[in-house]
């Protein structure tokens, strides 16, 4: 019984520490995926920045299209 568990021990070790690192090294690709799929949706195929309209813009413009109908 003794022989088990001077062997057991090490490769338990070894086994929980290979769990860890997989666990690790899957979660940092998959926020480093996350982070890419952020700056292109952001930034856009071309690299630069597309800034939203704002508000006021969005709501000129509704007006404006309002007034070109009449």
């Amino acid at each position: 019984m003794d022989g088990i568990q001077q062997l057991g021990l090490p490769v338990l070790g070894i086994v929980a520490a290979a769990a860890v690192t997989f666990y690790a090294v899957s979660f940092l690709e998959l926020s480093e995926k996350s982070f890419r799929d952020l700056d292109e949706k952001e930034y856009g195929e071309s690299g630069g920045y597309k800034p939203s309209a704002s508000s006021r813009v969005k709501r000129a413009r509704r007006k404006a299209e309002k007034q070109a109908k009449r």
